[in-house]
């Protein structure tokens, strides 16, 4: 409505007080701005910045300078006249006008300075917030800012609310006309546009003799030798298939002149791949021939189908996304590859701006506002992230607090108001910005909170925006748990095994699969997935891609879940308006359940170009926050009614890509995922063991804790072996026993506040002998007496003592001792304490390490817990029985799909109970639903499928017959 120019600039302050704006005249000095922003900034901690008038001794080309000058102070002609020194025709004197009352005086002296140095005196509101009723929640995030709160920030909260945006009247009332002019004559004078930022990709990644376009063609068509060695009929239709595909997508990438993007990836991956760093790029970049020739993806396109355009099209002209998962624990050393190769003046992670959410605008609002910190955890313990601001009132009064109070109302108001809102720059988990030559020309770069890693200041939706290219470096823990697990058996049986020796299609893997044996399984591993497993029942790889895609919201509210699995199991006919839609969804019985499938339906049975259908994807990936849709639900219907189709399955369709939303699964994506979890999964069937040490060497990651996966090996008839001071490394290892199977022994990673430098000085110690005692081990080893505290709490120093108690007795009365006294050896006397019941060690071991080897807390329990049934029980109940069950709570999930039902796990003896809890009981036993640690549900059995669910028809909070025993749940996530 208002078309205003974007005024591109920054406010800065020298470390010894001048204060000054600095606006881009152009391109040159919009890039001299980012420049001297970026060397602040990496002079400084991550936050911070330091500048020095020496940075400013030449000025900063093409750029108007407007002094600031101290509000608290006298104006100080002595700075004006540095900054005109150095400004030269281009410097300004800020004129404000906040209704206090030394302005006047304040707007006269500095007209003055302006006539006598004979530069233009410009009016200017400094505005803070665009309303002058924003004024509480400024003062809020200042307090925030300060971390302080509003009562204590006293004079650095502003003096009233009159730096807001005022109308051109009120403007001209307070300052002279002549001031106002300048203010019009300045903001004429900057005619940057972010439009005039173009990127360039790096030089160096193409030999002499060599560009771009003829040495991706060399190296694209080398991995297609490696991609399809042999002479098989099946071998040569997938390399004629693929080479058909490149040789599209070279010239399109060609055109657009991105082919060095596709070089810097390439090099990357390469890099990794020399190192022994397990890599697989995923998303749409697994719709490209060339991607996969390269390296890059593992998705065959000779052998499936493909979309190019779900990755690259003309008509959407943005630089490609690909992205790249690396090993968690080794992303690290591809991230410096970066950086020792482009230099930090050259590449940067991308940001992205962490925003407030319930939970956080409760802490921070409430900590500003003095409200008591006990009243505040509860409060934010008692949010659901499902709960609305009508619901607020009624967690307040649950957290003691009176909501009917004016602290109350402002403090539900100030949260609404501060929610949604950006709260601080984050580093985005993996985008790297390259540049060809210095980046901080492009766009301001700080330092990250990590040493060693630089960002810069924009969103990663920014980077799109404008067209610049972004390289996704991400982080995957299942690749370090598969190549640990490798580790492990090659370590044990003395092989080479590699991720492509794992035998494809095995009988074996996908029977454990249809069971829903999938605990630690990549992407199959959810209570959701588990669920649909025993029904989809995959036999096939393909099977497992439509397995991981269709347990997304995507395809659950486009009405396609139902209609697959009945055609799945033979219960309804499998049909197809053409032959076209027919070549589309053949593979899937008729159902969409990709993305590439509703584009490639638009295309071929409502006329839409390749470009058009991509448009549509994106669309309807945002129409939910951004709208859009209707455009194309005209073309789409009007498009297939020409074509002779149904106007009922027309107008089905478009229910369909509404549903997809942005939940929808890329058919590229769903299979680069298959291809990790059918790896993990054989890995898990045929070798539990090495597979269980992998990923607990790899944790944190995926969606179980430690106890979870070691109760989940032992229910697999595997051994597992306590942590122990005479046998453990700092990693878990395997262990062969008596029959050739291994064990596997536990690490001392996992004793609490033992750190990683003391247990390898154990290690190290143990090899030379063997521990006689716990005063050897301490001596030897060199540990401090929190390092032996922390052994003894673990248990892990049973070897050497009685019990646990003794262990901790012994600790107490070791001392450091000095060179004079290391020889001098123990009398051998000690007191005998009482061992610790069951229960006290079982407590302490999920308090130390977060786990027990010893019995389930539901066995002691199971007396006191009024016949409840077990796990095991449940399953061989009938369907419809009423029971009762009880089990520690290990996951709660509220899906958005699920119109408000939570699901709950609950672990027991036995095994796994799943729990359903309509949204009715949600609301109406909130408490005991969320705040329960040991719950026991009375409800009715339901089985579906093989399934078994425990449909809840009343919730009680059984947690205080834990005591002091520490469990976790995973919660919402």
């Amino acid at each position: 409505q208002y078309p205003l120019q974007l005024i591109i600039g920054s406010r800065f302050r020298c470390d010894d007080g001048l204060t000054f704006c600095l606006l881009a005249k152009n391109r040159e000095g919009y890039a001299a701005i980012s420049d001297l922003i970026t060397r602040a900034r990496m002079r400084a901690p991550k936050g911070e910045y330091q500048l020095r008038r020496s940075d400013l001794e030449h000025g900063v080309a093409d750029s108007l300078c407007i002094w600031l000058p101290d509000e608290e102070s006298a104006p100080d002609i002595a700075d004006a006249l540095w900054l005109n020194a150095r400004f030269a025709g281009n410097c300004a004197v800020a004129i404000t006008n906040t209704l206090l009352a030394d302005d006047r005086a304040r707007q006269r002296n500095l007209a003055a300075i302006a006539d006598e140095l004979q530069i233009p005196a410009i009016a200017t509101n400094a505005a803070l917030m665009h309303s002058r009723n924003l004024k509480p929640l400024h003062d809020v995030m200042t307090a925030i800012r300060l971390n302080t709160t509003v009562a204590a920030a006293g004079w650095q909260l502003q003096a009233n609310g009159e730096r807001h945006l005022r109308p051109i009247a009120t403007l001209q009332r307070l300052f002279a006309p002549q001031w106002l002019d300048n203010s019009v004559q300045l903001a004429a004078r900057c005619q940057f546009s972010l439009d005039e930022l173009r990127y360039e990709y790096p030089r160096e990644l193409v030999p002499e003799g060599e560009t771009p376009s003829s040495w991706l063609r060399t190296l694209t068509l080398r991995g297609v030798a490696t991609r399809y060695p042999g002479n098989d009929a099946d071998t040569d239709a997938a390399r004629q298939k693929c080479l058909s595909l490149i040789e599209q997508e070279l010239a399109l990438i060609a055109e657009l002149r991105y082919e060095a993007f596709f070089l810097t990836v390439h090099d990357l991956v390469v890099f990794a791949r020399e190192r022994g760093i397990l890599c697989q790029g995923r998303g749409s970049a697994a719709n490209s021939a060339v991607c996969y020739c390269l390296g890059i993806t593992e998705v065959d396109p000779g052998r499936m189908e493909v979309l190019f355009g779900r990755f690259i099209s003309k008509e959407r002209n943005e630089p490609p996304d690909i992205d790249v998962d690396f090993e968690h624990q080794r992303r690290e050393e591809v991230i410096q590859y970066i950086y020792t190769k482009y230099g930090r003046h050259r590449a940067a992670l991308a940001a992205t701006v962490i925003c407030y959410r319930s939970r956080s605008a409760i802490r921070d609002v409430g900590k500003a506002l003095g409200i008591e910190a006990s009243q505040i955890d509860a409060l934010s313990r008692a949010i659901a992230w499902w709960d609305k601001s009508s619901d607020m009132q009624t967690r307040l009064q649950e957290a003691g607090l009176n909501p009917d109070s004016p602290i109350s109302r402002q403090y539900l108001e100030l949260v609404n108001a501060i929610s949604g809102k950006p709260r601080h720059l984050s580093q985005h988990v993996g985008g790297f910005v390259i540049a060809r030559d210095q980046l901080s020309r492009m766009v301001p770069v700080e330092n990250a909170s990590m040493p060693n890693r630089s960002v810069i200041q924009w969103d990663k939706d920014d980077l799109e925006a404008l067209g610049l290219l972004k390289v996704d470096v991400l982080a995957l823990g299942m690749l370090t748990a598969i190549r640990l697990t490798l580790d492990h058996l090659n370590g044990f049986h003395g092989w080479q095994m590699r991720v492509a020796d794992i035998p494809k299609e095995d009988p074996a893997t996908y029977e454990m699969i249809c069971r829903a044996d999938t605990v630690g399984v990549f992407q199959i591993e959810s209570r959701a997935q588990m669920s649909m497993l025993p029904r989809l029942k995959p036999k096939r790889f393909y099977d497992l891609v439509i397995e991981v895609a269709i347990v997304r919201p995507g395809p659950i509210q486009g009405g396609m879940v139902h209609p697959y699995l009945r055609r799945k199991q033979g219960l309804e006919p499998v049909t197809y308006p053409s032959k076209a839609v027919e070549k589309v969804l053949e593979r899937t019985l008729g159902v969409s359940i990709f993305q590439e499938q509703v584009m490639k339906i638009a295309e071929v049975a409502a006329g839409f170009t390749p470009g058009e259908a991509d448009l549509l994807r994106r669309v309807m990936a945002a129409w939910k926050r951004k709208g859009g849709l209707e455009p194309f639900r005209d073309k789409l219907i009007n498009g297939m009614l020409q074509r002779g189709y149904d106007a009922q399955y027309a107008e089905s369709l478009y229910k369909q890509i509404q549903g997809f939303g942005e939940y929808g699964f890329p058919e590229s994506h769903a299979a680069s995922f298959a291809l990790l979890a059918y790896v993990s999964a054989w890995l898990k069937c045929h070798h539990p063991a090495a597979f269980v040490c992998g990923l607990l060497n790899a944790w944190p990651m995926g969606f179980y804790t430690p106890s979870q996966l070691i109760q989940d090996l032992r229910r697999h008839d595997v051994v597992v072996r306590a942590v122990d001071v005479t046998a453990s490394d700092w990693l878990c290892t395997l262990e062969r026993r008596d029959d050739g199977t291994p064990a596997l022994r536990l690490g001392l990673r996992f004793s609490k506040h033992l750190t990683e430098a003391a247990a390898m000085r154990l290690v190290a110690a143990r090899r030379h002998a063997p521990f006689t005692d716990i005063a050897d081990l301490t001596r030897r080893a060199e540990l401090s007496s929190r390092d032996i505290a922390a052994l003894a709490s673990a248990d892990a120093l049973a070897a050497l003592s009685h019990n646990r108690r003794d262990a901790h007795w012994q600790a107490l009365g070791l001392q450091r001792r000095s060179t004079l006294f290391a020889d001098v050896q123990s009398d051998g006397v000690s007191a005998r304490l009482r061992a610790p019941s069951e229960g006290e060690d079982i407590a302490n071991d999920y308090t130390h390490l977060g786990f027990s080897l010893r019995r389930h807390p539901l066995a002691l329990l199971r007396s006191r817990l009024q016949r409840s049934c077990t796990a095991t029980d449940l399953e061989a109940l009938p369907d419809g029985s009423q029971v009762r069950a009880s089990g520690l709570v290990t996951c709660r999930q509220r899906p958005g799909t699920a119109s408000g039902v939570v699901f709950v796990t609950l672990e027991d003896e036995t095994g796994n109970i799943n729990v359903v809890v309509w949204s009715h009981l949600v609301e109406r036993q909130r408490r005991e639903l969320i705040g329960a640690s040991l719950l026991t549900v009375l409800g009715r059995i339901e089985k579906q499928s093989g399934v078994t669910h425990l449909i809840a028809e009343k919730l009680v909070n059984d947690s205080h017959l834990l005591g002091n025993l520490d469990t976790q749940s995973r919660d919402f996530h």
